[in-house]
């Protein structure tokens, strides 16, 4: 009997299950679990890469074995195959951050780095909008990476076929290159050997497996999905541990997308938190409002009605309370919205169209001349203009045409 069960426990099967058994049993959990049925849960994709990271261990009956003999703590000792460390080989189905094949946590990953003695990553960045990551979305793709032979198990050779040491490097991995120094002298360097790119041995042509012509691995598509939780933010990554290119005798290395966020046309984001410009016309400004303000993240209308009696003026603000992003992890969390107004002002064709002296008569009145008037008085000339035109004449590469004397002495000094 194994000396765990966990893992047999997460797919619902008993410890003598078949293959099968466990692929069935797999189906059937990953659909029970899948984030885009338990939107609502916020553990659904924990649990859902958990019982990935299960299925990956279980289904393998080399992975399998060492599980049953030594259990988890088998993970983490010279247990592996070949004399490997297992630790290097399971801890692609354990992403740092998360105990099982997931999620990592943080806009840098958290504890992420490579992984001593595994493949190298792949690093994918993903472009999100602000509703996906407000709203978390599921996206399958198709994927492309190597995989060790299996019809030469990775050794490259046809059969029984063994490589013999390069004639080149005499099975060294380097050769020597003389280089002429700067002197005119020579010296000796090393250089990685071409003919056997380094490994120090070489098959013939007649001794290379059919399928992967000696290279060791061929190309497999498969077709991968990630999970973009709710609140989760500008460059942080998902990881697929495990799901990268393989190679001869050393753990895959993982799949990293990295979260690109997208400018939003009417949001704005910090932390949880989100900041909203709405305009509202002079009479809403003066007089009151009660109507829906703006269409949100995930297509919900938000209505508010103004205090009565309060003049909202232009650059106003306000906040409305759990209106904000999703906290990651806690989706039923929420940070501020935070809305700033701005005051439309009525055109020309409305100033046209109104009894100006009855208007007049309601608002507060013009101001006077300012008190005591200055002595001089010019009457100013105007044109319209864009603020963005300020300071457009300055030079502000101007220099002194004076330069300080040879001697670094200025011209003036403090008598």
């Amino acid at each position: 009997m194994p000396v765990e069960t966990e893992l047999y426990e997460l797919l619902g099967v008993s410890i003598d299950a078949s293959e099968d058994d466990i692929k069935k049993a797999y189906g059937r959990k990953a659909k029970e679990h899948h984030p885009d049925k338990n939107i609502n849960d916020p553990e659904a994709s924990q649990k859902f890469q958990e019982m990935a990271a299960a299925y990956e261990i279980l289904s393998d009956s080399q992975t399998r074995h060492i599980y049953n003999t030594h259990g988890m703590e088998g993970l983490s000792g010279p247990s592996g195959p070949g004399g490997m460390d297992a630790a290097d080989l399971f801890s692609q189905f354990f992403a740092a951050g998360n105990p099982m094949f997931g999620f990592d946590f943080g806009p840098d990953g958290g504890g992420g780095g490579r992984r001593k003695g595994k493949g190298e990553d792949s690093v994918i960045p993903y472009e999100v909008t602000l509703e996906d990551l407000y709203n978390g979305k599921s996206v399958k793709m198709n994927m492309e990476k190597e995989i060790v032979c299996g019809q030469c198990k990775g050794s490259g050779a046809r059969g029984h076929a063994k490589p013999k040491a390069c004639a080149t490097c005499d099975g060294q991995g380097w050769t020597n290159t003389k280089t002429r120094l700067s002197s005119g002298r020579y010296g000796m360097s090393q250089a990685r050997c071409t003919e056997c790119k380094g490994v120090g041995e070489k098959l013939k042509e007649k001794d290379r497996c059919k399928k992967c012509k000696g290279e060791k691995t061929v190309k497999e598509k498969t077709r991968q999905e990630i999970f973009v939780d709710k609140g989760m933010s500008d460059r942080q990554r998902i990881i697929l541990a495990g799901a990268g290119d393989q190679q001869p005798g050393i753990p895959a290395g993982d799949v990293i997308f990295v979260l690109k966020a997208t400018p939003h046309e009417s949001f704005e984001r910090s932390g949880n938190d989100l900041l909203t410009n709405i305009t509202i016309t002079l009479s809403e400004a003066l007089l009151g409002f009660s109507r829906i303000i703006l269409t949100h993240l995930d297509g919900r209308g938000v209505k508010m009605t103004s205090p009565p009696g309060k003049i909202i003026k232009p650059s106003d603000s306000i906040v409305l309370r759990g209106e904000g992003m999703p906290v990651y992890r806690r989706p039923d969390e929420r940070g501020d919205l935070y809305v700033i107004f701005n005051v439309e002002m009525p055109d020309e064709s409305w100033l046209k169209s109104v009894d100006v002296k009855a208007v007049e008569a309601v608002l507060p009145p013009k101001r006077v001349d300012v008190d005591p008037q200055p002595e001089i008085v010019d009457e100013a000339d105007f044109e319209e203009s864009d603020i963005v035109d300020f300071g457009e004449g300055y030079d502000d590469d101007w220099e002194d045409d004076d330069e300080d004397d040879e001697d670094g002495e200025p011209d003036c000094r403090p008598q």
